[in-house]
């Protein structure tokens, strides 16, 4: 699925996702998630793979705080240089970001994994919150860190490869001797994880239980040379896409321009917020950014991105206006989309679509090769050509427990709400769905 192999992804991108995601079906892992699918199908030289691999003995230290875990940062920039598939949701940059944003008075429980060398192998970047389930039900909950504000993708162990089975071992055992926690969350791992796949047959194997669904993602492969790109896309999408980009051009004074200048970045994260907020309180929606906490997260991570030449931000103006704003951030060959915003105003004008074919366009000649759209499917980013992948959410609980129970719950009403969604008609699903949320709001039992 993700980012990963920083090789050519013509084959490479896509072949790690399939073994990755091929792994995980051999253990008959079932879909309950978005796709709403089976995972089927098994790749035996994989497993076989798996089996022969050789368990190290590390040691497990846990950091309760961010300015210990900060005190081993060179240790963890050197561990993600040694893992070719982190991506930049595990980098010190973005978790720091985020934790000074959403989560300073939480608990971090951070398992760092050190090898015979007291060299650091395994990183698994967590904290502890409480899940208030039905009738005054509390559980204890891990989760990663970057994990429950709905900014964060792609989360995920860091391990150094030849030590995936050994971190995920000792992982297993500090949960069996640690009491802090009940039910443990991991979401939005991708599914070519090595570490998500020792997690899920550790839960096999220890009989816990366990709730694995997938979600969506569309990732673009992208290739050497523009034309190579646009040759990719249909006759009638680069026709739109040439069109659109000239008659603009006809029409106004065009200005497209990337942010790499601090002084500059305030003004220029107003205008994103400013922009995409316009564009969904236009549809009688909030929108993201009437958060705080949001806004503060983007301004810090914004800058530590910008420090190490990671931020892509651009905006594109029309008369020396700026009407479009694109915030993402590449790291090693891939350009993260995570967020933009549009004068709606100004919509017939294509002016999003512009903005990106531009940003597209300036990236393939220097390196880029995936343009990952992250979690979602949404029909605007088909036009672009991306592949299918996915992301993991795993959450387990020990058997036999009142978090184990909880999952059971969970997972029976997900099933109940897929056998309805299949076998009712569309504006009856629709009601029982609103009728189920108004009880909800006044039944503590459901």
């Amino acid at each position: 699925m993700r980012q990963r192999n920083p090789s050519p992804p013509s084959r490479t991108s896509a072949d790690s996702f399939a073994v990755g995601y091929e792994l995980l079906s051999s253990f008959a892992i079932q879909d309950t998630g978005e796709s709403s699918q089976m995972i089927t199908g098994q790749d035996a030289p994989a497993t076989a793979g798996l089996d022969r691999a050789t368990e190290t003995a590390v040691q497990v230290q846990l950091c309760d705080s961010w300015a210990k875990l900060q005190a081993h940062s060179g240790k963890w920039e050197r561990l993600l240089a040694s893992s070719p598939s982190a991506s930049i949701f595990v980098t010190p940059e973005w978790l720091g970001a985020w934790w000074a944003a959403f989560a300073p008075e939480r608990r971090l429980m951070a398992l760092l994994f050190f090898d015979s060398a007291d060299e650091l192998v395994g990183l698994a970047s967590m904290y502890q919150d409480v899940i208030e389930g039905p009738l005054g039900l509390h559980l204890n909950r891990l989760r990663l860190v970057g994990d429950g504000s709905q900014v964060s993708d792609n989360l995920d162990f860091v391990v150094r490869p030849g030590y995936e089975r050994s971190c995920i071992s000792a992982f297993f055992s500090w949960l069996e001797r640690e009491s802090a926690w009940e039910v443990c969350e991991l979401n939005t791992l991708p599914s070519d994880s090595a570490a998500a796949i020792w997690i899920v047959r550790g839960l096999r194997e220890r009989g816990w239980v366990q709730k694995i669904h997938t979600r969506p993602r569309l990732v673009v492969l992208l290739p050497p040379r523009w034309e190579d790109y646009l040759a990719r896309l249909s006759r009638n999408e680069r026709w739109r896409m040439v069109s659109h980009s000239r008659r603009l051009e006809a029409t106004y004074r065009v200005r497209v321009r990337r942010c790499s200048d601090e002084a500059a970045l305030a003004h220029d994260l107003d205008t994103l917020f400013r922009l995409h907020q316009k564009r969904w309180e236009r549809r009688d929606q909030s929108g993201s950014f009437t958060s705080q906490a949001r806004r503060k997260f983007y301004g810090g991570m914004a800058r530590r991105f910008l420090a190490r030449r990671w931020l892509e931000f651009w905006l594109l103006e029309l008369e020396g206006k700026p009407l479009a704003a694109q915030f993402g951030f590449r790291y090693r060959e891939t350009l993260y989309s995570l967020q933009e915003g549009f004068d709606p105003d100004y919509s017939k004008d294509r002016i999003g679509s512009v903005l990106r074919s531009h940003v597209l366009r300036q990236s393939i000649p220097v390196g880029v090769r995936r343009y990952d759209f992250l979690a979602g499917n949404d029909a605007y980013k088909e036009r672009w050509g991306p592949e299918r992948w996915h992301y993991l959410d795993i959450h387990f609980a020990k058997p036999a427990s009142r978090a184990g129970l909880y999952l059971d719950l969970q997972r029976s009403g997900q099933a109940a709400k897929e056998w309805l969604q299949a076998h009712l008609p569309p504006s009856l699903f629709a009601t029982v769905r609103q009728t189920y949320h108004m009880l909800k709001d006044h039944t503590p039992l459901l």
